[in-house]
Protein backbone atom coordinates (compact mmCIF):
# COMPACT_ATOMS: atom_id res chain seq x y z
CA UNK A 1 0.00 0.00 0.00
CA UNK A 2 2.56 2.70 1.16
CA UNK A 3 4.56 4.22 -1.75
CA UNK A 4 7.86 4.15 -2.35
CA UNK A 5 8.30 7.34 -4.31
CA UNK A 6 6.76 10.76 -4.45
CA UNK A 7 6.65 13.14 -6.67
CA UNK A 8 4.74 15.84 -5.58
CA UNK A 9 2.73 18.47 -6.98
CA UNK A 10 0.73 21.50 -6.01
CA UNK A 11 -3.34 21.34 -6.96
CA UNK A 12 -4.93 25.44 -7.32
CA UNK A 13 -7.00 26.23 -3.91
CA UNK A 14 -9.67 26.34 -5.94
CA UNK A 15 -9.54 23.17 -8.07
CA UNK A 16 -12.37 21.14 -6.22
CA UNK A 17 -13.96 17.63 -8.08
CA UNK A 18 -16.09 14.95 -7.05
CA UNK A 19 -15.89 11.44 -6.84
CA UNK A 20 -18.30 10.77 -9.60
CA UNK A 21 -17.10 14.06 -11.98
CA UNK A 22 -13.52 12.22 -11.42
CA UNK A 23 -14.74 8.95 -11.89
CA UNK A 24 -16.50 10.22 -15.26
CA UNK A 25 -13.63 11.76 -16.26
CA UNK A 26 -11.24 8.88 -15.97
CA UNK A 27 -13.64 6.24 -17.55
CA UNK A 28 -12.80 8.13 -21.20
CA UNK A 29 -9.93 6.76 -20.73
CA UNK A 30 -10.80 2.85 -18.80
CA UNK A 31 -7.58 0.83 -19.59
CA UNK A 32 -7.56 -1.72 -22.39
CA UNK A 33 -5.25 -4.39 -23.32
CA UNK A 34 -2.98 -3.41 -26.16
CA UNK A 35 -3.79 -4.71 -29.78
CA UNK A 36 -1.92 -6.90 -31.50
CA UNK A 37 -0.77 -3.94 -33.29
CA UNK A 38 -0.42 -1.54 -30.62
CA UNK A 39 2.94 -1.13 -28.99
CA UNK A 40 1.48 0.50 -25.84
CA UNK A 41 -1.74 0.80 -24.28
CA UNK A 42 -2.37 3.08 -21.24
CA UNK A 43 -6.01 3.98 -19.28
CA UNK A 44 -7.24 4.16 -15.66
CA UNK A 45 -7.90 0.71 -13.88
CA UNK A 46 -9.41 0.40 -9.99
CA UNK A 47 -7.40 0.71 -7.64
CA UNK A 48 -8.60 -1.96 -5.50
CA UNK A 49 -10.67 -4.75 -6.91
CA UNK A 50 -13.96 -4.33 -5.72
CA UNK A 51 -13.94 -0.28 -6.22
CA UNK A 52 -14.10 2.35 -9.00
CA UNK A 53 -11.49 4.31 -11.01
CA UNK A 54 -11.46 6.31 -7.99
CA UNK A 55 -10.57 5.12 -4.65
CA UNK A 56 -12.13 7.83 -2.23
CA UNK A 57 -11.93 7.84 1.70
CA UNK A 58 -12.44 10.93 3.44
CA UNK A 59 -11.17 13.13 0.93
CA UNK A 60 -8.68 11.58 0.18
CA UNK A 61 -8.19 9.67 -4.02
CA UNK A 62 -6.13 6.72 -4.64
CA UNK A 63 -6.02 6.21 -8.99
CA UNK A 64 -4.39 3.83 -11.00
CA UNK A 65 -3.01 4.34 -14.05
CA UNK A 66 -2.20 1.27 -15.89
CA UNK A 67 0.67 1.05 -18.93
CA UNK A 68 0.90 -2.23 -21.29
CA UNK A 69 3.72 -2.39 -23.17
CA UNK A 70 5.21 -5.06 -26.11
CA UNK A 71 8.40 -6.63 -25.79
CA UNK A 72 10.01 -6.58 -28.96
CA UNK A 73 13.89 -5.32 -28.47
CA UNK A 74 15.23 -3.34 -31.09
CA UNK A 75 18.27 -6.24 -31.93
CA UNK A 76 15.25 -8.69 -32.80
CA UNK A 77 13.68 -6.00 -34.88
CA UNK A 78 17.62 -5.50 -36.45
CA UNK A 79 17.82 -9.33 -36.99
CA UNK A 80 15.00 -9.99 -39.02
CA UNK A 81 15.42 -6.75 -40.96
CA UNK A 82 18.68 -7.76 -41.82
CA UNK A 83 17.82 -11.29 -42.79
CA UNK A 84 15.04 -9.81 -44.70
CA UNK A 85 17.55 -7.73 -46.62
CA UNK A 86 19.67 -10.57 -47.45
CA UNK A 87 16.50 -11.68 -49.50
CA UNK A 88 15.54 -9.03 -50.96
CA UNK A 89 19.25 -8.17 -52.32
CA UNK A 90 19.40 -11.50 -53.47
CA UNK A 91 16.08 -10.62 -56.32
CA UNK A 92 17.14 -7.32 -57.05
CA UNK A 93 20.54 -7.45 -56.83
CA UNK A 94 21.86 -4.78 -55.27
CA UNK A 95 21.52 -3.60 -51.35
CA UNK A 96 18.06 -1.89 -50.21
CA UNK A 97 19.00 1.80 -49.38
CA UNK A 98 18.26 4.18 -46.65
CA UNK A 99 14.77 4.18 -47.40
CA UNK A 100 14.05 0.83 -48.15
CA UNK A 101 16.06 -0.36 -45.12
CA UNK A 102 13.24 1.74 -43.11
CA UNK A 103 10.58 0.36 -44.91
CA UNK A 104 11.64 -2.90 -43.84
CA UNK A 105 11.99 -2.73 -40.19
CA UNK A 106 8.56 -0.96 -40.20
CA UNK A 107 7.08 -3.88 -41.97
CA UNK A 108 9.05 -6.05 -39.86
CA UNK A 109 7.95 -4.82 -36.71
CA UNK A 110 4.53 -5.22 -37.74
CA UNK A 111 4.89 -8.29 -38.52
CA UNK A 112 6.13 -9.37 -35.17
CA UNK A 113 3.87 -7.08 -33.10
CA UNK A 114 1.35 -9.80 -32.71
CA UNK A 115 3.90 -12.59 -31.39
CA UNK A 116 5.47 -9.90 -28.75
CA UNK A 117 4.95 -10.31 -25.01
CA UNK A 118 3.40 -7.80 -23.03
CA UNK A 119 3.90 -6.56 -19.50
CA UNK A 120 2.16 -4.23 -17.14
CA UNK A 121 2.19 -1.44 -14.43
CA UNK A 122 0.38 0.17 -12.32
CA UNK A 123 1.80 3.76 -11.64
CA UNK A 124 -0.48 4.89 -8.03
CA UNK A 125 -1.66 8.58 -7.62
CA UNK A 126 -2.87 9.99 -4.41
CA UNK A 127 -5.31 13.01 -4.59
CA UNK A 128 -5.40 15.44 -0.91
CA UNK A 129 -8.81 16.97 -1.83
CA UNK A 130 -7.95 18.75 2.04
CA UNK A 131 -4.25 19.71 1.59
CA UNK A 132 -4.46 20.45 -2.44
CA UNK A 133 -1.20 18.12 -3.43
CA UNK A 134 -1.04 15.09 -6.04
CA UNK A 135 1.64 13.01 -5.08
CA UNK A 136 2.35 10.20 -7.87
CA UNK A 137 4.53 6.88 -7.18
CA UNK A 138 7.64 7.07 -9.50
CA UNK A 139 10.70 7.14 -9.41
CA UNK A 140 11.00 8.71 -12.75
CA UNK A 141 9.95 11.36 -14.27
CA UNK A 142 8.91 9.88 -17.79
CA UNK A 143 6.09 8.10 -15.41
CA UNK A 144 4.78 11.09 -13.55
CA UNK A 145 4.79 12.91 -16.94
CA UNK A 146 2.43 10.24 -18.20
CA UNK A 147 -0.36 9.91 -15.14
CA UNK A 148 -0.04 13.99 -15.85
CA UNK A 149 -0.91 14.20 -19.54
CA UNK A 150 -3.59 11.49 -19.09
CA UNK A 151 -5.43 13.45 -16.61
CA UNK A 152 -4.84 16.62 -18.49
CA UNK A 153 -6.49 14.84 -21.53
CA UNK A 154 -9.59 13.12 -19.18
CA UNK A 155 -10.15 16.56 -16.97
CA UNK A 156 -10.82 20.09 -18.81
CA UNK A 157 -9.75 22.07 -16.30
CA UNK A 158 -6.84 20.22 -14.27
CA UNK A 159 -4.73 23.77 -12.45
CA UNK A 160 -1.28 21.75 -11.42
CA UNK A 161 2.04 22.69 -10.79
CA UNK A 162 5.01 21.60 -9.18
CA UNK A 163 6.27 22.19 -5.75
CA UNK A 164 7.98 25.09 -4.82
CA UNK A 165 9.80 26.24 -2.04
CA UNK A 166 11.61 28.95 -0.86
CA UNK A 167 15.46 27.13 -0.12
CA UNK A 168 16.91 25.12 -2.59
CA UNK A 169 16.89 21.68 -0.89
CA UNK A 170 20.61 20.99 -1.95
CA UNK A 171 21.66 24.38 -0.52
CA UNK A 172 19.48 23.52 2.11
CA UNK A 173 21.10 19.48 2.71
CA UNK A 174 23.96 20.92 3.04
CA UNK A 175 23.85 23.30 5.57
CA UNK A 176 22.03 20.40 7.33
CA UNK A 177 25.64 18.34 7.12
CA UNK A 178 27.72 21.06 7.42
CA UNK A 179 25.77 22.28 10.71
CA UNK A 180 24.60 18.57 12.11
CA UNK A 181 21.36 20.35 12.41
CA UNK A 182 18.58 19.05 10.63
CA UNK A 183 15.29 20.93 10.75
CA UNK A 184 12.82 19.90 13.44
CA UNK A 185 11.68 16.48 13.67
CA UNK A 186 13.80 14.90 11.49
CA UNK A 187 16.69 12.93 11.76
CA UNK A 188 20.06 12.18 9.23
CA UNK A 189 20.50 9.24 8.24
CA UNK A 190 23.58 7.40 6.58
CA UNK A 191 23.14 7.76 2.88
CA UNK A 192 24.62 10.96 1.20
CA UNK A 193 25.42 12.17 -1.84
CA UNK A 194 27.51 15.37 -2.49
CA UNK A 195 28.29 16.32 -6.21
CA UNK A 196 30.40 18.98 -8.19
CA UNK A 197 28.23 21.98 -9.26
CA UNK A 198 30.78 22.07 -12.22
CA UNK A 199 30.38 20.60 -15.44
CA UNK A 200 32.63 17.69 -14.54
CA UNK A 201 29.60 16.18 -12.28
CA UNK A 202 32.17 14.61 -9.72
CA UNK A 203 30.18 12.78 -6.98
CA UNK A 204 31.07 11.01 -3.61
CA UNK A 205 28.41 8.30 -1.92
CA UNK A 206 28.44 7.54 1.41
CA UNK A 207 26.36 3.96 1.57
CA UNK A 208 24.94 2.90 4.82
CA UNK A 209 27.75 4.94 6.97
CA UNK A 210 27.81 8.60 8.45
CA UNK A 211 29.34 11.05 6.77
CA UNK A 212 31.72 13.28 9.22
CA UNK A 213 31.50 17.09 9.42
CA UNK A 214 35.00 18.13 8.45
CA UNK A 215 34.48 15.62 5.22
CA UNK A 216 31.23 18.10 4.54
CA UNK A 217 33.52 20.59 4.65
CA UNK A 218 36.02 19.11 2.51
CA UNK A 219 33.81 18.58 -0.26
CA UNK A 220 31.78 21.74 0.01
CA UNK A 221 35.05 23.68 -0.46
CA UNK A 222 36.26 21.58 -3.30
CA UNK A 223 32.55 23.07 -4.94
CA UNK A 224 30.52 20.04 -4.29
CA UNK A 225 26.55 20.35 -2.82
CA UNK A 226 24.80 17.65 -1.02
CA UNK A 227 22.64 16.27 -3.58
CA UNK A 228 20.66 13.49 -2.22
CA UNK A 229 19.95 12.55 1.45
CA UNK A 230 18.73 10.13 3.63
CA UNK A 231 16.48 11.00 6.29
CA UNK A 232 13.83 10.38 9.46
CA UNK A 233 10.81 12.37 9.97
CA UNK A 234 9.53 11.98 13.32
CA UNK A 235 11.11 8.83 14.05
CA UNK A 236 7.96 6.93 11.80
CA UNK A 237 8.83 7.53 8.22
CA UNK A 238 12.30 6.95 6.46
CA UNK A 239 13.45 8.65 3.18
CA UNK A 240 15.62 10.37 0.74
CA UNK A 241 15.37 13.88 -0.64
CA UNK A 242 16.54 14.62 -3.55
CA UNK A 243 18.08 17.91 -4.69
CA UNK A 244 14.87 18.11 -7.34
CA UNK A 245 12.65 17.41 -4.78
CA UNK A 246 11.47 14.38 -5.08
CA UNK A 247 11.81 12.03 -2.09
CA UNK A 248 12.46 8.13 -2.51
CA UNK A 249 12.77 5.32 -0.49
CA UNK A 250 9.89 5.74 1.62
CA UNK A 251 9.74 3.67 4.27
CA UNK A 252 7.13 3.49 7.15
CA UNK A 253 9.04 2.30 10.66
CA UNK A 254 8.19 -0.42 12.79
CA UNK A 255 6.15 2.25 15.14
CA UNK A 256 3.82 2.56 12.53
CA UNK A 257 3.32 -1.50 11.54
CA UNK A 258 3.05 -2.01 15.17
CA UNK A 259 -0.06 0.92 15.31
CA UNK A 260 -2.06 -0.40 12.35
CA UNK A 261 -5.21 -1.38 13.08
CA UNK A 262 -5.18 -5.27 13.97
CA UNK A 263 -9.38 -5.11 13.95
CA UNK A 264 -9.50 -5.45 10.61
CA UNK A 265 -11.62 -8.27 9.33
CA UNK A 266 -11.58 -8.90 5.74
CA UNK A 267 -9.45 -7.01 3.20
CA UNK A 268 -11.57 -3.98 2.22
CA UNK A 269 -11.16 -3.05 6.06
CA UNK A 270 -7.63 -3.61 6.08
CA UNK A 271 -7.10 -1.55 2.52
CA UNK A 272 -8.80 1.21 3.87
CA UNK A 273 -6.90 1.28 7.65
CA UNK A 274 -3.68 1.23 5.45
CA UNK A 275 -4.75 3.93 2.96
CA UNK A 276 -5.82 5.94 6.16
CA UNK A 277 -2.58 5.67 8.06
CA UNK A 278 -0.51 6.24 4.69
CA UNK A 279 -2.28 9.36 4.05
CA UNK A 280 -2.50 10.85 7.27
CA UNK A 281 1.35 10.32 7.75
CA UNK A 282 2.80 11.43 4.03
CA UNK A 283 1.05 14.62 4.07
CA UNK A 284 2.14 15.56 7.40
CA UNK A 285 5.74 14.97 6.34
CA UNK A 286 4.94 16.88 3.11
CA UNK A 287 4.15 19.30 5.23
CA UNK A 288 7.54 19.43 7.39
CA UNK A 289 9.43 18.98 4.72
CA UNK A 290 8.23 22.46 3.07
CA UNK A 291 8.23 24.34 6.43
CA UNK A 292 12.19 22.91 6.54
CA UNK A 293 12.47 24.29 3.28
CA UNK A 294 11.44 27.86 3.75
CA UNK A 295 8.02 26.86 3.34
CA UNK A 296 6.27 27.30 0.11
CA UNK A 297 7.02 29.74 -3.16
CA UNK A 298 4.61 31.32 -4.77
CA UNK A 299 4.50 31.40 -8.37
Amino acid sequence: MWFKNLRIFRLAPTWSCTVDTLEAALEKQAFQPSGSRDMQSLGWVAPREDSGLVYALDGQYLLSLRADKKLLPTTVINQFAKARAQDIEEQQGFKPGRKQMKEIKEQVTDELLPKAFSVYRDTRVWIDTRNHWLVIDAAAAAKSDEVLGMLAKAMDSFPISPLYVEESPAAAMTNWLISDEPPANFSIDQDTELRSTSESGAAVRYVRQSIEIDEVRKHVQAGKQCTRLALTWANRVSFVLTDGLDVKRVNPLDVLKEGQDSAAHNEAEQFDSDFTLMTGELSRLIAGLVEALGGERKQ
